[in-house]
């Protein structure tokens, strides 16, 4: 039996109004949010433990919690989070513009990390945490075939996402571009480059850039290479293994810094 129109209205509207809104879990990760003013908080549902490991963080961040039992966790979440008995529904970022963000004022010589169609939140998380600690301007990312922000990946960056900015853009290349005209170096990391990333930046580390990162095993799509200034390798000791993307990220960030 079809169902009627008015139900699948009905319901294609909450999967819409759903993907407006986040949960982020986790007590580092609600911790983080709460204390951000710029985040827009929803709703916050914690276990009296959660609660008092909070503290000061829920009287900042402005909402009454919902006290829930443990064993019936009234937030929506998948049932494998590791929650750890707090969960805050927020409002996606907003960052602004990749231009924005690419121009604005900071620490000189910027670098942003920009990624490939990388699609396991945990790597993003990562990515976020390794580009707060090294100064990265931004970590960007293609709206489709990326990681969305969520509760994992917001988990994973134990906090890094209330402060790192992390953009979507329509079209990686069209962003590579308009980094080049900005004046940033664009390298595309591949393990098969004939140059390392250390030669490729000698002599400009005084210049804003950008790296490229694909994800594991496609690594960077062949309009994604063509649009980057040059393709570079990261060193290894031996002529085998490759790293895991976040980790890569976290050495060519170090490899580049000023």
């Amino acid at each position: 039996m079809k169902k009627p129109k008015w139900v699948i209205a009905k319901e294609q509207a909450k999967r819409v109004a759903a993907q407006e809104t986040v949960w982020l879990f986790g007590l580092h990760a609600v911790r983080d949010a709460l204390l951000n003013p710029a985040r827009e908080k929803l709703r916050l549902v914690v276990t009296r433990n959660a609660l008092e490991r909070l503290g000061d963080a829920v009287a900042a961040g402005g909402l009454a919690p919902e006290i829930s039992d443990p064993r019936k966790f009234a937030a929506p979440l998948d049932p494998q989070s590791v929650h750890q008995g707090a969960a805050l529904e927020v409002k996606p970022h907003n960052w602004g513009s990749l231009t924005d963000v690419a121009l604005g004022a900071g620490a000189m010589p910027p670098r942003i990390i920009l990624l490939d169609r990388v699609t396991d939140p945990h790597n993003v998380g990562a990515i976020l945490r390794s580009a707060e600690v090294f100064g990265a301007r931004a970590v960007v990312a293609v709206q489709r075939h990326s990681a969305p922000e969520t509760g994992a990946l917001a988990k994973t960056a134990s906090g890094a996402l209330e402060r790192q900015p992390y953009l979507r853009v329509r079209n990686l290349s069209d962003a590579i571009t308009e980094l080049r005209d900005m004046g940033y170096l664009v390298l595309g990391l591949a393990g098969e480059a004939e140059q390392s990333i250390e030669q490729a930046v000698d002599g400009q580390r005084d210049r804003p850039i950008a790296l490229v990162l694909g994800a594991e095993g496609p690594g960077l799509r062949e309009k994604t290479r063509e649009t980057c200034d040059m393709l570079v390798r990261i060193d290894a000791a031996g002529g085998f293994g490759s790293l895991n993307v976040s980790n890569a990220a976290a050495v060519a960030l170090y490899a580049v810094k000023a």
